[in-house]
C-alpha cells in the first residue's frame, strides 16, 4: 500500500511514520500512565498511530498540489524522526519500561495469543477490507497523476483512504508484535515478481506472502539456536536483507 501511494519502490512502514507513532503510543501509556494491558495499550498504539498518519498527511497536504507521493514520503520522514527520538528517550529515562519494552522493540511473536488476536483483530479487518477496496484507484495512481485524473479517480480521496488504511494494519500490528523490518519492503517485490504490477493480485498475493514470511522467520528463530530463541524481527532483518539485495539484483539483470 505504502509503495503504490507513494510510487516508491523502497517505501515501507516505517516511511510515513506510522510505525514510529504506534510505538510512541505504547511507550508514553506505560511511561506515564503505567498501563500494562494489552488492550488498552492497542489504543494508545493506534491513536500514536493515527497522530502520526495525519501529521504526515498535513505535511505533505500543504502548498501547491495536495499530498504528492514526495511530500508524503517527506512529511513521513519527518513525522518517524520526531516520534522515534521521543519513544527513544522516554525508555531511556525509565530503565524498567526499558526492560519491558526491549524485546518488543526489535519485534516478537513471543507473547503473541489469543488475546492479542482478539484485540487487534477489528482494526486489521477494517484495514484490509478498506486497502482491498483502494485496489482500482492505487492502479490508476500507479499512471501519474494526470493520467489518474484522466480514468477518473480522485487523487486526494484515494491517498488519505490508504493512509488510513495503511494506519490501521501498521498501528495494529506494532501494538501487538512491535516494528518488524523488511517484511513490507521485501514482499511486496517478490509479490510483483510473481503476479505482476496490477494490485488486484500484487495486495492480496502480500497478504499470503507476508505472513509466510514471517512464520518462516519465527521458527528459524526458534531452532537455530535452541534452546534460546532469536526474535522474529532480528530474523527478518538478518533473512531479508539478502532476499531483498537478490531481487533488486534479479530486477537489474532483467532490465539488462
Amino acid at each position: 500500500l505504502i509503495q503504490a501511494l507513494t510510487r516508491n519502490p523502497l517505501a515501507d512502514p516505517g516511511l510515513l511514520g506510522v510505525n514510529a507513532g504506534a510505538a510512541t503510543g505504547v511507550v508514553l501509556s506505560l511511561t506515564v500512565l503505567g498501563v500494562t494491558s494489552l488492550w488498552a495499550s492497542v489504543w494508545f498504539a493506534m491513536a500514536g498511530a493515527v497522530i502520526a498518519g495525519l501529521l504526515a498527511h498535513s505535511l505533505a497536504s500543504g502548498g501547491r498540489g495536495g499530498a504528492t507521493p514526495e511530500r508524503l514520503a517527506l512529511g513521513g520522514a519527518v513525522v518517524a524522526a520526531v516520534f522515534t527520538g521521543v519513544s527513544q528517550t522516554l525508555m531511556l529515562l525509565d530503565a524498567q519500561v526499558l526492560d519491558q519494552l526491549r524485546f518488543w522493540s526489535v519485534g516478537s511473536l513471543a507473547r503473541a495469543d489469543s488475546a492479542t488476536l482478539t484485540a487487534v483483530g477489528p482494526f486489521i479487518g477494517a484495514g484490509l477490507l478498506l486497502a482491498l477496496a483502494l485496489v482500482r484507484p492505487l492502479n490508476a495512481l500507479a499512471l501519474g497523476d494526470d493520467a489518474a485524473r484522466a480514468l477518473g479517480a480522485h487523487l486526494d480521496r484515494t491517498r488519505f483512504l490508504g493512509l488510513v488504511a495503511v494506519t490501521l494494519l501498521c498501528g495494529a500490528a506494532t501494538s501487538a508484535v512491535g516494528p518488524l523490518v523488511f517484511v513490507g519492503l521485501a514482499v511486496p517485490h517478490m509479490a510483483r515478481m510473481i503476479a505482476g504490477a496490477d494490485q488486484r493480485w500484487t495486495l492480496p498475493l502480500s497478504l499470503l506472502l507476508a505472513p509466510s514470511l514471517l512464520l518462516f522467520a519465527d521458527v528459524l528463530g526458534r531452532v537455530v539456536v535452541r534452546p534460546d530463541e532469536l526474535d522474529a524481527g532480528v530474523v527478518t532483518a538478518v533473512v531479508g536483507a539478502p532476499v531483498f539485495i537478490a531481487l533488486v539484483r534479479h530486477r537489474r539483470t532483467v532490465a539488462s
